[in-house]
């Protein structure tokens, strides 16, 4: 579905970059996170400075709701500190002379309101930095300090939060620590955010849409699912490709310690969470995880398995390796398998078959 351009982020620009010039065209949800998604040097942080208004493209035309904020056809350009955005760097920084709660009150200097306490009140609830207020910088850990970073950006009430790469200075404890409470803000607040990675674990978790990039230009935009569901033009392959679904969860079985997760007609079953009946959630299935068979499996571990249509067949990163795309009614699965293995299958386009799910990672 497009997005309305009366409740969204419309950006173009072009702007000449060494070895490379940035040309993107995108008209961007007004709310949820889209993460912009490629390897280094492909224009995402870039493109992320132009919006922000520290990069001034020679041809831009840049749009939040019904705010202008650049139009070079116009000769209009709103400097950065007059647009209501918030700015998250790689790293937090942080004033180490003062505490937390000075550190979160500094940026309300610039844009006091009326509003401002309970924005802040709000920030520090939703980042569950409470504790932290009385703490010198020096004193937190790299997930704390990147919590309070964010909590500055909420603070001032902005149109837009722009992360670029926020978790990429963290080790893999810190990243964990900070993963649940970026899902918190996705799912609570009606604010665009545009988030910078080059990470798949955190593009699969986090994204609600996607814009791929490859020196410069856009070679993919859309909702995660359908994103992650092109097996022929795949933006993650190998070990890290998967599918994102959207689930509620149907029912708690407490001897087996499980829910069912239905998703239209289909139903996954996974390790009970803190789960309650109704509770929207997301789920994560790995190519790999993802086995084939010809008829409906029968005594077998795996619970999850669902009749599927093979819709295509590609190439994977290794030559005895193929991505299989499967729709499931609404569901897109992507298996990973063999050469040796679709030749006994005899597998086609159009071809009715089986999908057995092994493992389903429950990400929200």
């Amino acid at each position: 579905m497009t997005p309305d351009p009366s409740s969204s982020l419309l950006v173009n620009i072009e702007l000449p970059r060494k070895g490379f010039r940035l040309q993107v065209d995108l008209v961007l949800p007004a709310q949820g996170i889209t993460v912009l998604y490629g390897v280094s040097g492909s224009g995402k942080t870039s493109l992320l400075r132009c919006v922000a208004g520290l990069e001034r493209p020679e041809r831009a035309k840049i749009v939040i709701g019904n705010e202008v904020w650049q139009d070079s056809d116009q000769r209009l350009f709103v400097p950065t500190h007059k647009r209501l955005l918030g700015y998250v760097f790689q790293e937090a920084s942080l004033f180490e002379h003062l505490n937390v709660r000075d550190n979160l009150q500094f940026g309300l200097k610039q844009r006091h309101t009326p509003q401002s306490s309970s924005l802040l009140d709000t920030a520090i609830s939703l980042l569950g930095i409470g504790h932290l207020l009385h703490r010198q910088p020096a004193g937190l850990s790299g997930g704390e300090r990147q919590r309070v970073a964010i909590a500055r950006a909420l603070a001032c009430g902005p149109q837009i939060l722009l992360l670029d790469e926020p978790m990429s200075a963290l080790d893999q404890a810190r990243r964990d620590e900070v993963m649940p409470w970026l899902e918190k803000l996705r799912d609570q607040l009606k604010l665009p955010m545009l988030y910078v990675t080059h990470s798949a674990n955190e593009l699969q978790r986090l994204a609600d849409h996607v814009v791929a990039l490859e020196q410069g230009r856009v070679v993919a935009s859309g909702p995660i699912h359908d994103i992650l569901g092109n097996a022929e033009h795949p933006i993650i392959a190998g070990d890290d490709a998967g599918s994102v679904l959207i689930g509620r969860v149907s029912d708690l079985h407490s001897e087996w310690q499980m829910a069912r997760i239905t998703l239209g007609p289909a139903d996954f079953w996974v390790s009970q969470n803190n789960l309650a009946i109704g509770q929207d959630v997301r789920l994560l299935v790995m190519a790999r995880d993802v086995s084939i068979t010809q008829e409906k499996p029968e005594h077998t571990s795996i619970q999850n398995h669902l009749p599927c249509q093979v819709v295509s067949i590609a190439p994977d990163t290794h030559p005895s390796q193929l991505r299989v795309q499967l729709r499931c009614d609404n569901i897109t699965l992507t298996a990973r398998i063999t050469q040796r293995a679709q030749a006994m299958l005899q597998l086609q386009p159009g071809q009715s078959v089986w999908a057995q799910v092994k493992s389903v990672a429950l990400v929200k």
